[in-house]
């Protein structure tokens, strides 16, 4: 009895582990739709790739492979050979048309075996080391149409091998319900790509207008960028070289070394690297110099580790535009603070797709597609940034280097503008324009140096003393022209006087400056042009000046009839 009741138990276990080794088979419906295997996949990893490839029948392996039972199937790089197989049962009475969806396509070798209606099992091999007409179906992934028969079950096998990441993403569908979603899918990437393009050619036209190098620089990483998703999408082996699959395999490193020299250089100049971080600048360009001939050794060398080194390479380019962007944001550069955001987004889908890449996250459409998204958004506050460096270099056109304020151009243009507009408004318009006393006997005495910090040192002063909308800048050689809109005579000889005490209680070590203000004021139409506004101060500095220096001197329309020619 105690024999018996073992034995009992022995084949009990036998059956319950016979049918732990089998997966369940998927009912399959006439309009199924979408629906992932990976959960329902069984899964045999041959280590160093040792069976045969071409078995006439696949079922060999099948006393070998054991439930998968997970949402993903990614084993990053690897040189094993994996051999899978899934059931699919169709109940009803009538023939089911389906499609067997692999859907990354970055897969070397891949081989699909079916039950054929005479009992035989077909065989398709397939793969992006294998020509592309190779496919069942000329489609940018690997999808194999097939027949379920009414009212049985066929199991399907496949075997994947690949130099590069090995992601198994099968799923399956009826072909009515496969139809209108390849049409939508296709819809997309279109929008995408045409997104990519649409920034290509209206940046080309923003650089044959400007002549900006940045603008090349972005161009170059756009179109580097694009070709590289157009590639691990497939659409590039599909179009482009479909006869050329060992050119397909090798071209992805190259666009991808290109698209990392382009885009250091550009974080370089759109960050202006080489004057807010010159250390980093410096390494990036290290960095650039040593991507070059990986780039061009990349198709010499294994696939794989080349990958990786890309990896790694990609993370610190990240981060060091990351770090000239942050120097760059904190100076406030407006270019650096799209820029910052740019990168951000994109080291944020970067560690994703590379997490992914490495089985580090499952394969599936987010982790595949986050990336593509990441870059898309990327490239369009990059083409910001870019706008942004157009305004701050216009801006920077108007600023004086030597003393940080506004320059005489901006100073003209803006006499006019606000002159206009007190005219049109009826408010008042105050000018103060402002030189330095002795200011060429501190040349002669001190030296040039001395000169120029004292201009530096006057122009620090101005700018922290006055706010918007006053405009202070300096007019030319140790002048400086102080406009004030909507602001009266009275109020304009306050901020004067003020300025003049300012001046005098600057510290610049053992020389002390002085300087002499004119002051003069638009109302009621006194003044037909702001040159004439401009006029009166300047006759009032001049009477200044005539007068002994370091005062302040108001200017009225009959002074200025009487000043000297």
């Amino acid at each position: 009895m105690r024999l018996s009741t073992a034995l009992y138990c022995i084949l009990l276990c036998s059956l319950w582990l016979a049918a732990g080794a089998r997966a369940d088979a998927v009912v399959v419906s006439p309009a199924q739709p979408t629906t992932e295997l990976t959960a329902s996949l069984l899964l045999f990893e041959d280590i160093n790739a040792a069976l045969p490839v071409d078995l006439p029948d696949p079922t060999v392996v099948a006393e070998k492979l054991q439930p998968w039972r997970k949402n993903a199937a990614n084993f990053g790089f690897s040189d094993a050979a994996y051999w899978v197989s899934f059931t699919l049962s169709n109940p009803t009475d009538t023939d089911i048309p389906l499609v067997i969806r692999q859907d990354y396509p970055l897969i070397d070798h891949l081989d699909f075996w079916w039950p054929g209606a005479n009992g035989q099992w077909q065989h398709v091999r397939t793969g992006d080391h294998e020509p592309f007409g190779s496919r069942p179906l000329a489609l940018r992934d690997f999808v194999f149409p097939v027949i379920l028969p009414a009212n049985s079950s066929h199991t399907y096998y496949l075997r994947y091998a690949s130099g590069g990441s090995v992601n198994i993403g099968l799923s399956f569908s009826s072909q009515e319900a496969y139809l209108p979603r390849l049409g939508v899918e296709q819809l997309l990437y279109g929008i995408y790509y045409g997104g990519f393009l649409v920034l290509v050619i209206y940046n080309l036209f923003l650089f044959l207008a400007l002549r900006d190098p940045a603008y090349a620089y972005y161009m170059g990483y756009s179109i580097s960028y694009g070709l590289y998703f157009a590639v691990i999408n497939g659409f590039a082996f599909q179009f482009a070289w479909p006869n050329f699959p060992w050119f397909g395999n090798q071209i992805l490193l190259i666009v991808l070394g290109l698209s990392l020299k382009f885009a250091t250089q550009f974080a370089r100049l759109i960050c202006n690297a080489k004057t807010l971080a010159p250390g980093v600048d410096r390494f990036c360009g290290v960095l650039m110099r040593c991507m070059i001939p990986l780039t061009l050794l990349s198709p010499l060398l294994d696939y794989s580790i080349m990958t990786a080194v890309f990896s790694a390479i990609a993370m610190i380019v990240v981060l060091s535009s990351l770090a000239v962007g942050a120097v760059g944001a904190w100076r406030g550069s407006v270019s650096a603070r799209y820029f910052m955001i740019a990168w951000i987004t994109l080291m944020c889908t970067v560690v994703i797709y590379i997490f992914k890449t490495f089985g580090l996250l499952p394969h599936n459409s987010f982790t595949h597609s986050a990336f593509q998204v990441g870059a898309l958004i990327e490239m369009v506050l990059l083409s910001l940034a870019l706008g942004a460096r157009v305004n701050e270099i216009q801006k920077r056109s108007y600023i004086d280097d030597l003393s940080g304020l506004h320059n005489r151009r901006f100073f003209d243009e803006h006499l006019q503008r606000e002159f206009r507009l007190s005219e049109r408004n009826g408010t008042p318009l105050s000018l103060l324009v402002l030189d330095l006393d002795h200011f060429k006997a501190i040349n002669d005495r001190y030296g040039h140096r001395q000169g120029d910090l004292t201009i530096r040192g006057i122009g620090q002063l101005i700018m922290h003393e006055v706010r918007k909308p006053v405009v202070a800048c300096r007019y030319g050689g140790e002048e400086f022209a102080v406009l004030l809109p909507r602001t009266d005579q009275d109020a304009a000889q306050r901020v004067a006087e003020h300025l003049l005490r300012r001046v005098a209680e600057l510290d610049l070590g053992n020389l002390s400056v002085t300087v002499s203000i004119g002051v003069a004021s638009y109302k009621d139409g006194n003044y037909g042009a702001g040159i004439q506004l401009f006029e009166a101060a300047d006759a009032a500095l001049y009477r200044a000046k005539q007068t002994g220096r370091n005062k302040v001197v108001v200017e009225s329309v009959q002074q200025l009839d009487m000043a000297p020619v």
